[in-house]
Parts: structure tokens; C-alpha cells; sequence
């Protein structure tokens, strides 16, 4: 058995093929997959590609995505809007177009030619429509370069489509004509939306600024090969400069990216970095850029920025958000789903250690709930319960697979199979979860389920002789299009730079490790109980660090003693930490405390939400005159903040519809009051600003997750979109806060509700306790009473 690892060669555009023996995996034989069994598995994903393949077809095409559960076809304008999330949509066939080298990948070619000639015959992009510039970009500019490719691919090889005329590329480079318009900034970085028919000449799109890291970024692959096949410079030459005008915003004493930017002055809105949601594609893009095209410049940036990422981001198998100006501050306590791609890009960078490990985590994370949720906190529950079927962990395990050979990768494979086909199958295709805690389910079918999660579970259990291509002739994009590395053999005079910065302090150290002394299962053994949190969280071997601290933990009490630090309780819960450098056990672990004592300072000026910011939502208990509920709220970054004795007191009435993703049908209602809001479907600020169009003066937005509560759950912030457009306060409930909210305005329609701050609430309350001393009796038990109730409820 020979097992192939890929990496790029530095000094050339073409990739290394690291030929491994089975004599390595020779203690794994006993659990490899028989032939059989992974035979029968690759047969079972091409049966549930086709399953779904065919739903789209005769339910919902030649709309843009299916809609699993009521068999019918999402289309932009008729299909009741979701807001942003519909900026994917253009009315251009998108799944088919998403999906036809998947077809070639399992070698499907007549239904590849008839689905070649459909979009041919049917999709045209002269469309009064507002759509994503990444979204288009690399699903269908991606997609109809990879058909043309794979259409004159079979006309060589297979003597096939001998009709086809490169139709696909000149439909590829009307879209990409459409699409540069949005380039046209100050910057060079492109707008994140642009009318397919107008550009940016829109009343909608005159005030766009703003743009994600990942949006900008992950241009470079498609537009290359589109001006390297058509001969038109400009596409490569734009998406050129936008990288250019990315790394030179990235901050210079960290390297690293923040996550949303303006367009026009480079300013960034948000600075926190990572690797997930935001700013994943575009570290990729910086590795494929030079897999493809062979431009150096693109594998110092991707090394300069991954070695940071592995120096402040990386925390063991964890990867968690930082501030890019001060990144040993911590901005979320929360992991994203689409990290899961991370593996497999330190597999192709040769890293694959740290692969290894972060995998394992998340494989950990699914079989604990089943899925892994869109977004789970740093003791791996869920923040965010949906799961969309994205691609990214089997994308991981694919290449992981081909860089081993190990077969644990093929269970992990087998595992996604069969929970996806126990718990997404549907009649109409395969449906997203709208919570992995309750399996209820969601009428969503993403196109990239076509193009990428089956494609790649397919290509996890298929053998090179399956493949009517060597799959090693390509790379794959984000979308897991397939783009021949000969492209980079074409002539490219569009582009002359070079940036002395960016190539003189290269460290290479992490690329291209010896295989030999690596053993996957000998990595993650140590991790095997990570989530259930049997094993120690932090290795002896690794500085204890200040976000990983707990004063429960008795090594973690040893190791701040030994580096010096002595602590001081001063009630109520808190501690002091002193630190001498000469108590230390040694002048290394000296140092150590030192910097343990400068993290946790900055880690408490970040992590901490001050006592002003908590906020409350108060009101008087069933018949009773002086005795207040009072339920703890979270704040958001935007509106106005309650501080002090600053108070909201009005009726609180229900929007309908509930969850404020469209027009209010109560408009009337809402006018002089709080509203009250469902969270889900669209973002916090957008629910707000219908609101305070309809004339409400304040909004409390309740959690749509069963079961959470303030007292077991890490309260957060609503975030926000940057603008500074929203002037009424808005609060956040949890689940079991906000129904005893509810339940006390579904039995009194006159209930009036104040909003405060908890510190301003306490205040008050302590006046009006002090101002009784001097009352009757009977006045000073009842406000004391309320008082009472105050403090249990904090």
C-alpha cells in the first residue's frame, strides 16, 4: 500500500508527493476497513448525492436552492425573504451550476452533459438583483469554470461533447464582468454586494462600506483562472490588488486580520481574529494562490500570518478568537462550525500535527452532540445549536485520510454518513437542523451540500481507479471546484510586484515535518477525552495560561505557586494574585508568573462585563403593590446604554411577526412601547431597526434556544453591524428569564416594564429602602421585602 502526502514545494508552483510505506500503519492493520465496507460506503454517499441531486431537479430547479421539506424551490422575490442570508441567491440555477464537476467527479458524464446543455440553455445573469460578490463568485464563477474545464477535459479524453464550444467560459466572464464593478474603491478591496444589472448604481448599495476579511479575500483562484482561460487580464489584475491592499491593513506586530473592514479608508470595523466565520477563506487563499499560480509573494503572507495564528490563536487542539492589536486578549468564548477546514489546510501546508489534534476536537465535539453545532463554547456546549450539513469537517478528514492513510479517518467518514442519513434524510433531499439539541429540522438545503459534502464523502471511500481524472492534477477551492494546477503554466503578464517586507523574515520551521515520526493515533490519544474532560485540559508541558486558569483546579494552583504567585481571597468571590519574583521555584518559572500576571490583568480588563453594563428588566409581581420581579438582561453594541438611574418604563407589547425578520403586521401596537422580540432568522440590529421605525422606545430580544437561563449560561453581548443608526436601548433574555417575562404580559396586557441597568436598579432600590426607615411599620416591611427579592434575583 502506498499513501500520498501533499505540500507545497517552495522553490516551484508543482506539489511534492511524499510516498509513504505501510509499515508505519502496520500496528493499525487490524482496524483497517475491508475493501468491502468501503466499497459499500462509497456506493451509499453516491446514492445520497443522487437522492438529493434529483429532489433539486424535479422539485425545485431551476430555482436557486431547494427546500427539502416542503418540496418546492427558493427563489429571490417570490420566496419569503431571510434577509442577508439571501444575498447567496440570483435567480441563476445556482445548486446545478454548484454541482456539475461533482457529476464528473463521480462519473455521471451524460448526466453532465445534460445538465451542461440546461444551464446553457437556461441561466442568464441580466438580473435587477443585489447579490454577494464571494457568494457569486465562488459558487458560480467557480462552478462554471470547473464545468468548462472538465467539458473540454472529456472531449480530449473521452471523445464526448464533441459539441461543446466553451459556452460555460463565456458565460463565467459575463458574470465576472458583472461582479467588477464592486472593485471600484479607494482601496481596491471590493464592496461585499453588487446588482448583477447595474453594478453599483443602486439606491440600495450607495451607502456600502463594509466587508468581511474572508468576502475580499477569497477572489484570487476563481479570477485567475478566469483571466488565464478567457485571456482578459483585468479579473487576475483586480483580485491581485485586493490581496495587495488586504495584507498591507493586517496589523504589523501581531500579523494578524481582523474581520470586517470599510471598503473605501482600509479602517477595520472589527479587529477580533481567528480562523472560523469572517476570515477563514481568505488564509486559504493566501496558501492556494501560490499552490496555483506559483507566486512566492502569496507563501510568505500565508507563513507570516499562520505562524502567528499558531502563536496566539492556536491554544493546543482550540483555535479561539483574539484582538489583532493585543492578541493575547481573548474576544468570544465561542468556536465556530466553519473552522472545521482549518485540519486540512495545515495538511496541505504539511502541518499536520496540529490537524491531527484540532480534528480530533471537533470529531469529539460531533459525537457529543450528534453534530457539530454551528457554534460551541470553549467547554464544548452549544452556543449556537443549527447545523447547516456544511462540508468543512469531512473536507478535513479527506485530506487528513490521504495524507496518513490511517484508516480511522474512513470511521470518521463512515460516522457522518450514517448520522446525516439518520437525521437529515428527508423525501425531498437532505434538510439542515435548526437545533442538533431537539432534531427539529429546517427547510434549507445549501448548494454546497451538492458541491462539496458529498463530494467530498464520496471521494473519502473512492479509490484513484474510481476516478475517470487523477484528482491530484488539481486543487480544490473553497467550494471544492476543481482547478488544474497547469493553470499556473499560462502566461500571466498582468502583475509586477515585489515587497521586500513580506519575504525577508520567513520561518518555514512549521512546513514539510518528517512523516516518519509521526503516528495520528499516538496524537490522539491524549485528546480522547478532551470534551468529556476526563483528561487534564492543559499538557504539563505547555505554560499555564491565564484564560485557562481555574482556581478550582488543583495543578492549576500548584503551577501559580511554583511560579510565585501567592492569592488572596478578599470575599464575596474575589482574589487577589501577588506575584515575587523570589518566591518562585525557579528564575524560568519566575518569568513565567510575570507573564501569567500581565495575561490575567489583560484578560480581566476584556473578558469582564462590568456591573454597570448588566442590565434588568423589572416589573411588579402579581397582586402586589411594592414586590418586583427583576430578571437579570445581557447589553448590545449598539443603542443607547442604560447607565445610572437612567430608566425605560412602558407597556411591553409582542411584534408580530414574531421573530421582526419582516414588515411588522402591528406596527400600530408597537408605537410608545417595548417591544418584544424573538432572536433567530435574521441579526439582532435589523430586528431593532424595524422596530424603532414603527416608533417603539426600547426592545428586549429573547432567546429562541429551550432551556437557557442566566444561571447557566456565560452572559454575552448582542453584537451589532458597525453602524451607529439605532437610538433606542435594546436588552437580551435568556430562555427561562424570558418566559416568566411573557407569562406575567400574557396575564396582564397593562403591565408596565422598566429597563435599567443593575447597578442603577440596586441604587434605587436602596434610596427608596433608606427613605422608609422613617415610614410607618407596615410600608418599611414591604419595601424591605422588595429588597429581598432584588438580592435573590442577582
Amino acid at each position: 500500500m502506498r499513501i500520498s502526502i501533499f505540500f507545497p514545494k517552495f522553490l516551484g508552483q508543482i506539489l511534492i508527493i511524499l510516498m509513504l510505506t505501510s509499515q508505519i500503519f502496520s500496528e493499525k492493520i487490524a482496524n483497517n476497513m475491508s475493501n468491502k465496507e468501503r466499497n459499500e460506503l462509497k456506493e451509499e454517499a453516491k446514492e445520497m448525492f443522487y437522492h438529493a441531486y434529483h429532489a433539486y431537479m424535479k422539485s425545485a430547479y431551476p430555482a436557486d436552492e431547494l427546500m427539502p421539506l416542503t418540496c418546492s424551490g427558493r427563489r429571490r422575490g417570490i420566496t419569503e425573504s431571510r434577509g442577508d442570508m439571501d444575498d447567496i441567491l440570483g435567480n441563476f440555477s445556482m445548486t446545478l451550476v454548484d454541482t456539475l464537476d461533482t457529476l464528473v467527479i463521480l462519473g455521471d458524464l451524460e448526466e453532465f452533459e445534460h445538465a451542461v446543455k440546461l444551464v446553457i440553455k437556461d441561466v442568464q445573469f441580466d438580473n435587477d438583483i443585489i447579490v454577494s460578490v464571494f457568494e457569486t463568485n465562488i459558487r458560480m464563477v467557480g462552478g462554471l469554470l470547473s464545468a468548462h474545464i472538465l467539458a473540454e477535459y472529456i472531449q480530449k479524453q473521452e471523445n464526448l461533447m464533441t459539441w461543446y464550444r466553451g459556452e460555460l467560459l463565456e458565460m463565467a466572464k459575463d458574470l465576472g464582468y458583472r461582479l467588477l464593478p464592486a472593485f471600484n474603491t479607494t482601496t481596491g478591496i471590493p464592496h461585499a454586494r453588487v446588482n448583477l444589472k447595474y453594478g453599483m448604481k443602486t439606491d440600495a448599495l450607495r451607502h456600502s462600506r463594509e466587508t468581511c476579511t474572508a468576502c475580499a479575500g477569497t477572489i484570487l483562484l476563481e479570477f485567475a483562472a478566469l483571466s488565464r482561460l478567457s485571456g482578459e487580464p483585468i479579473f487576475e489584475a483586480k483580485a491581485h490588488t485586493a490581496m495587495d491592499a488586504l495584507w498591507k491593513i493586517r496589523h504589523r506586530s501581531s500579523d494578524l486580520m481582523g474581520t470586517i473592514l470599510n471598503v473605501h479608508s482600509g479602517d477595520w470595523i472589527r479587529r477580533d481574529s481567528g480562523v472560523g466565520a469572517g476570515i477563514d477563506s481568505y488564509y486559504e487563499y493566501c496558501l492556494k494562490s501560490y499552490v496555483l499560480l506559483g507566486d512566492d509573494r502569496y507563501l510568505a503572507r500565508f507563513n507570516r500570518h499562520y505562524n502567528a495564528i499558531m502563536k496566539y490563536i492556536s491554544q493546543g487542539p482550540m483555535l479561539l478568537d483574539v484582538q489583532m492589536h493585543r492578541p493575547h486578549t481573548k474576544t468570544r468564548n465561542f468556536m465556530d462550525a466553519l473552522l472545521a477546514f482549518w485540519p486540512g489546510l495545515q495538511v496541505l501546508s504539511g502541518d499536520l500535527k496540529p490537524a491531527v489534534q484540532t480534528h480530533e476536537m471537533l470529531f469529539q465535539v460531533m459525537q457529543m452532540h450528534t453534530f457539530i453545532p454551528e457554534a460551541f463554547t470553549f467547554d464544548f456546549q452549544i452556543h449556537w445549536g443549527q447545523h447547516h450539513l456544511r462540508p468543512e469537517f469531512i473536507e478535513s478528514t479527506y485530506f487528513l485520510y490521504k495524507a496518513t492513510g490511517d484508516h480511522y479517518y474512513l470511521q470518521v467518514g463512515k460516522k457522518v454518513l450514517k448520522t446525516l442519513q439518520q437525521h437529515a434524510r428527508v423525501p425531498c433531499g437532505f434538510a439542515a437542523l435548526h437545533d442538533v439539541r431537539t432534531g427539529k429540522l429546517e427547510d434549507r438545503m445549501d448548494s454546497y451540500v451538492l458541491s462539496e459534502t458529498f463530494k467530498y464523502m464520496y471521494l473519502l471511500f473512492s479509490d484513484p481507479s474510481d476516478l475517470i481524472l487523477n484528482i491530484d492534477d488539481f486543487i480544490f477551492t473553497t467550494e471544492a471546484h476543481l482547478l488544474p494546477l497547469s493553470i499556473g503554466q499560462l502566461g500571466n503578464n498582468t502583475f509586477s510586484y515585489k515587497d521586500h517586507e513580506e519575504t525577508h523574515t520567513l520561518d518555514y520551521t512549521r512546513s514539510c515535518p518528517s512523516p516518519n515520526k509521526l503516528f495520528p493515533e499516538t496524537v490522539r490519544r491524549p485528546l480522547r477525552d478532551l470534551v468529556t474532560g476526563v483528561c487534564p485540559r492543559i499538557s504539563s508541558a505547555k505554560r499555564l495560561r491565564a484564560h485557562d486558569f481555574q482556581a478550582s483546579n488543583a495543578d492549576h494552583l500548584r503551577t501559580v505557586y511554583d511560579m510565585g504567585i501567592t492569592m488572596v481571597s478578599l470575599g464575596e468571590g474575589k482574589v487577589q494574585l501577588l506575584h515575587s519574583f523570589y518566591n518562585a521555584k525557579s528564575p524560568e518559572d519566575a518569568e513565567r508568573g510575570l507573564l501569567f500576571m500581565q495575561e490575567m490583568v489583560e484578560l480581566s480588563k476584556s473578558q469582564s462585563i462590568p456591573t454597570t453594563q448588566l442590565q434588568a428588566v423589572a416589573f411588579k409581581k402579581k397582586d402586589s403593590l411594592n414586590e418586583y420581579e427583576i430578571l437579570e438582561a445581557g447589553p448590545g453594541h449598539f443603542g443607547p446604554e442604560l447607565v445610572g438611574d437612567q430608566s425605560i418604563e412602558q407597556k411591553a407589547v409582542f411584534v408580530k411577526p414574531f421573530r421582526l425578520c419582516s414588515d411588522l403586521d402591528n406596527s400600530i401596537d408597537v408605537s410608545g412601547k417595548i417591544v418584544v422580540i424573538e432572536r433567530g432568522d435574521c441579526t439582532f440590529v435589523s430586528k431593532v431597526r424595524k422596530a424603532q421605525e414603527a416608533g417603539a422606545v426600547a426592545g428586549i430580544i429573547i432567546d429562541n434556544v429551550p432551556d437557557t437561563s442566566i444561571h447557566n449560561q456565560a452572559m454575552f453581548a448582542m453584537s451589532g453591524d458597525g453602524k451607529d443608526d439605532v437610538k433606542i436601548p435594546v436588552v437580551f433574555l435568556f430562555t427561562k428569564e424570558a418566559n416568566t417575562l411573557r407569562t406575567a404580559i400574557e396575564e396582564n396586557n397593562d403591565l408596565e416594564i422598566t429597563i435599567m441597568s443593575i447597578l442603577g436598579l440596586k441604587n434605587k432600590i436602596s434610596k427608596l429602602s433608606s427613605i422608609t426607615t422613617k415610614s410607618p411599620s407596615s410600608t418599611s416591611s414591604s419595601l424591605d421585602e422588595t429588597t429581598k427579592s432584588t438580592a435573590s434575583s442577582n
